[in-house]
């Protein structure tokens, strides 16, 4: 069965820090609605400020995080069938270069170990949503510097590949590509555009 459209796929649903997250980015557009948001500084600062509060304070985040998987539950049980599955992949080839990664992945690669400090106890499913949530507050400048890196790693798959192509001879992993965090990529792949988050 094909695989149903991404119009017909429920939003992912967001995380109690998720939704402090995006009240923080509101609050700064309010104050500051011409200045410019540095991503690494901002989410820091917003790290931060959650670890200082109360259980009490986070029980609003914790409310709408609990309304919105509701939504989500209740969405996935109307989406069409199909929607949550997955189709089967073709078999890798061990000795092929590792394939280029895009923005969001490198992204995700340098993104990742914060979520997991700020979240130890988090599955691998929760910490692809929160990237990709993170990706969506991320600004056009400062993803100039994610896709250089996504252009320059496109050229070095290129060259590996036609030279696979040619002898077949096995090619080293990139250094920026753990073998446990492949699972999570894939993860994260669905989550680019499905998660992001709501700037207005």
């Amino acid at each position: 069965m094909p695989r149903a459209a991404k119009d017909d796929k429920p939003k992912g649903r967001m995380t109690a820090y998720a939704f402090f997250l995006q009240a923080c980015r509101n609050e700064q557009k309010k104050k500051n609605p011409e200045a410019t948001v540095v991503f690494t500084e901002f989410t820091k600062k917003c790290s931060e400020q959650w670890k200082k509060m109360s259980e009490k304070e986070k029980a609003r985040f914790q409310k709408l995080a609990a309304a919105d998987k509701d939504r989500y539950n209740s969405e996935m049980k109307n989406a069409p069938k199909g929607t949550a599955k997955r189709g089967k992949k073709a078999k890798k080839d061990p000795n092929a270069p590792k394939r280029s990664m895009s923005a969001f992945f490198w992204f995700c690669d340098e993104e990742r170990p914060k979520v997991r400090k700020e979240n130890p106890g988090w599955p691998v499913g929760e910490v692809a949503k929160e990237l990709g949530r993170r990706w969506a507050t991320v600004t056009a400048s400062d993803k100039v510097r994610f896709q250089k890196m996504a252009d320059k790693d496109k050229d070095r798959y290129g060259k590996e590949m036609a030279s696979f192509k040619k002898g077949g001879k096995p090619a080293k992993a990139p250094a920026h590509i753990d073998e446990d965090d492949e699972e999570e990529e894939e993860e994260d792949e669905g989550e680019e555009d499905d998660d992001d988050l709501d700037d207005d």
